[in-house]
C-alpha cells in the first residue's frame, strides 16, 4: 500500500475566486506510482472550499454570485463582533458559510495511475475570503 500526502500553497489574487487545480491533483496522482486506489483533496482553510463541477468561467461566476446572494457580506451575522478567544473582530461569517454550503473536500478513483472523472469534471479550489496565501493537501492511497 502506497499513501502519499502532498501539500500545496496556492496563492490566490481577489477576494473570492475559483481556481482550476485539476492539473495540479493529476500532476501528484501521476507521481505518486499508485495505479489503483483513491485521491482525496482538502483545503486546510474555513474561509476556502472545493468544489467540483463542469469547468466553464460562466458557471465559475454563477457559482460565486449565488453563493453572495445566498450569504451577503455585510449581513446581520452573530460572528460580526469581538471574539475574545481570538483578540480580533469576527468580519467574515459569509466565508465561513460558503465554505460549508460548498464542501472542503472532494475523493474521486484511481485506476491504471489516472484520475477517474466524468469529461467535464473539474476540481476547484474555492477562495472565498482573499487574497491569501492558502494551502490544499492532496492524498493518494493505493497499490
Amino acid at each position: 500500500m502506497i499513501i502519499k500526502l502532498e501539500r500545496i500553497k496556492l496563492q490566490t489574487r481577489k477576494s473570492e475566486e475559483a481556481i482550476n487545480i485539476t492539473p495540479q491533483v493529476e500532476d501528484v496522482v501521476a507521481k505518486s506510482g499508485v495505479q489503483n486506489g483513491v485521491v482525496n483533496v482538502m483545503t486546510s482553510h474555513t474561509s476556502s472550499g472545493l468544489l467540483v463541477t463542469e469547468g466553464i468561467p460562466c458557471l465559475e461566476e454563477d457559482i460565486l454570485t449565488h453563493f453572495s446572494r445566498l450569504f451577503p457580506e455585510e449581513a446581520d451575522y452573530h460572528h460580526r463582533r469581538y471574539l475574545d478567544f481570538d483578540g480580533r473582530m469576527g468580519f467574515n461569517a459569509d466565508a465561513h458559510l460558503k465554505s460549508i454550503l460548498g464542501g472542503i473536500s472532494c475523493m474521486f478513483p484511481i485506476e491504471n495511475g489516472k484520475v477517474v472523472k466524468g469529461s467535464r469534471q473539474t476540481i476547484y479550489f474555492m477562495e472565498y475570503d482573499g487574497p491569501l496565501e492558502r494551502m490544499y493537501f492532496v492524498q493518494v492511497l493505493g497499490e
